[in-house]
């Protein structure tokens, strides 16, 4: 594939930003990648691993010359990071982000950005729960959906070379008002984690079960939620914080949608349970058929043995 940046510079070395060098490196999608992490222990971790070019110790000094920038940190750090090295951003430069909200990102980062550089703000919809530079790899965003949040008079040159970027990494390129964004986000990653987070944190309350039986005996439902709830903690305060309007409406129609469930089971209603269940299984085969997941037995998990 032919080289779309000189030179990018990632600012955070953990599992989005490690993905993206392992992927532009196998691409030939970037002919030099700098970073930059806040711990001497992460630089030497992605300095060692090697899927940056050169590690700096600063911000600032790991942006010069870069025609891109991405920013690989949490929502809450992105405008202090801004700030850091808006005087140091090369004139065309385009900056851009992989946090999981938008418009506060927008409401941070844009005052600090220079006239002549480009703001393109993004979100890959891919992820693990690992995190830290040892995480990262190079085929986590291939059909995987990135969104563009550009802001309005974005330079649509810069909006198609960043695209071809996130392209040819391997993602589905798509872009959205950043209000809606994270209404959607909210709907389909937001809210969800904030129930994984509550279901393990209810398991761990609910002293009638001890921790080994919980362990022992988890079925995919609870080991899939422990999975979910073993993400960043960081990151998921920063969003939660950030992104609290849209949360908390989804919340409260999930809290609606509980009550009347509640009902059912308690009126024995085996007809409306029966009807909800169909219809919430019709999402899952739509996720399937639009290539989002698999249909293999057990999650797609390997079994031992």
């Amino acid at each position: 594939m032919a080289q779309v940046y000189e030179r990018v510079a990632l600012i955070g070395l953990g599992l989005i930003a490690g993905s993206m060098a392992h992927a532009m490196k196998r691409r030939g999608l970037a002919g030099h990648i700098a970073g930059f992490a806040r711990t001497d222990e992460t630089r030497k971790a992605a300095a060692e691993i090697g899927f940056v070019d050169s590690v700096h110790e600063s911000a600032a000094e790991a942006v010069k010359g870069a025609d891109l920038v991405v920013l690989a940190v949490p929502v809450g750090a992105m405008g202090k990071v801004a700030e850091e090295i808006a005087p140091h951003l090369a004139p065309g430069a385009t900056v851009t982000d992989v946090g999981s909200v938008k418009q506060a990102v927008i409401d941070a980062v844009g005052p600090h950005i220079p006239e002549g550089v480009h703001f393109i703000p993004s979100h890959p919809l891919a992820g693990t729960e690992h995190s830290g530079p040892y995480s990262g790899f190079a085929t986590l965003f291939e059909n995987r959906w990135w969104l563009l949040t550009p802001p309005e008079g974005a330079d649509p040159d810069a909006v198609a070379r960043l695209r071809a970027l996130y392209e040819g990494v391997g993602a589905n390129v798509d872009t959205m008002e950043p209000g809606h964004h994270d209404l959607v986000l909210a709907v389909v990653s937001h809210t969800p984690h904030l129930i994984a987070y509550t279901m393990v944190g209810v398991a761990d309350h609910l002293r009638r079960v001890s921790q080994s039986e919980v362990i022992k005996y988890s079925a995919s439902g609870f080991r899939d939620f422990t999975r979910i709830a073993a993400s960043d903690p960081t990151m998921w305060r920063d969003v939660f914080l950030t992104n609290k309007d849209a949360t908390l409406d989804i919340l409260g129609r999930f809290t609606e949608e509980l009550f009347v469930l509640q009902r059912a089971i308690r009126m024995g209603d085996g007809d409306h349970l029966f009807d909800y269940f169909t219809r919430t299984r019709a999402i899952r085969r739509g996720i399937i058929e639009a290539g989002q997941d698999t249909d293999a037995p057990d999650f797609g998990r390997v079994r031992k043995g």
